[in-house]
C-alpha cells in the first residue's frame, strides 16, 4: 500500500474529529458485526488506597455528557467510585480488530434518568435488583432464589419501584483513544484529549 492510499484508509477510519460521534460509527460497526453485547466494556475503578479492579458491565447510553451504566450503588465498584470518583473504560471488538479506551471523572446519573432505565428494564431484572445484595457473600443458591421468591411476592403483579441502591453513573471523559490493528502490530493509535469537561478537544497520533 503506497503512502497516499495508507492516508486515504486511515482518514476513512478516522473519519470525524469529533470523539463521540467516531465512538458511535463504531459501535454501530460493532452492532452488526459483533455476536453478543456490543456494549459490553472492560470497568475499572480503585479503592481509596488506589487498589485496582475490573469487570464487564454494559454501557447504557453515551453522548456529550459521558458514557452511563447502572449497578448496585453498594456493590464492590459503587463503593470504589464513591470512594475515588474516577474510572476507565475498555471496548474491545474483536470481529473489528479495533478498540476504545475512555478514561475520566465520575458522577450519579439524575433520580429521574434512574428511574426511566429501571422501568425499562425487565420485570424480572427489577425483581433482581432488589433481591441482590451485589458483592456479598452468599450462602448458597437457595438463599438467593428465597430472596427472589420473597420480593416477587412482594410486588405481586404490581409495578417494581426503583430500589435506592440501585442507580447509575456517568463516565465524562478527559481522554478517547481509538485503536485498530495492523499487520505486524503497527496498529493506528488516535487519541482525543483535554483537561477537563468544558476544555476543547486536542488530537495525537500514538507510536503502537
Amino acid at each position: 500500500m503506497s503512502e497516499t492510499d495508507a492516508a486515504a484508509e486511515e482518514a476513512a477510519i478516522f473519519a470525524t474529529e469529533e470523539p463521540i460521534a467516531l465512538f458511535h460509527e463504531w459501535m454501530e460497526l460493532a452492532r452488526a458485526k459483533e455476536p453478543e453485547d456490543p456494549n459490553a466494556m472492560a470497568l475499572a475503578t480503585a479503592d481509596a488506597g488506589g487498589f485496582p479492579d475490573v469487570r464487564m458491565v454494559l454501557l447504557k447510553g453515551a453522548d456529550e455528557a459521558g458514557f452511563v451504566f447502572y449497578t448496585n450503588l453498594e456493590s464492590a465498584k459503587g463503593l470504589e467510585l464513591k470512594e475515588n470518583p474516577s474510572a476507565a473504560l475498555c471496548f474491545h471488538w474483536k470481529s473489528l480488530r479495533r478498540q476504545v479506551r475512555v478514561r475520566g471523572h465520575v458522577t450519579p446519573v439524575s433520580e429521574e434518568e434512574a428511574d426511566a432505565y429501571f422501568a425499562s428494564r425487565a420485570r424480572d431484572s427489577q425483581i433482581g435488583a432488589w433481591a441482590s445484595k451485589q458483592s456479598r457473600p452468599l450462602e448458597s443458591r437457595f438463599a438467593l432464589e428465597k430472596q427472589v421468591a420473597v420480593f416477587a411476592a412482594k410486588f405481586g403483579l404490581g409495578k417494581v419501584p426503583r430500589p435506592a441502591h440501585w442507580s447509575g453513573f456517568r463516565i465524562t471523559p478527559v481522554r478517547i483513544e481509538f485503536w485498530r490493528d495492523r499487520p505486524f502490530r503497527l496498529h493506528d493509535r488516535l487519541v482525543f484529549k483535554r483537561e477537563s469537561a468544558a476544555a476543547p478537544w486536542r488530537t495525537e497520533r500514538l507510536f503502537p
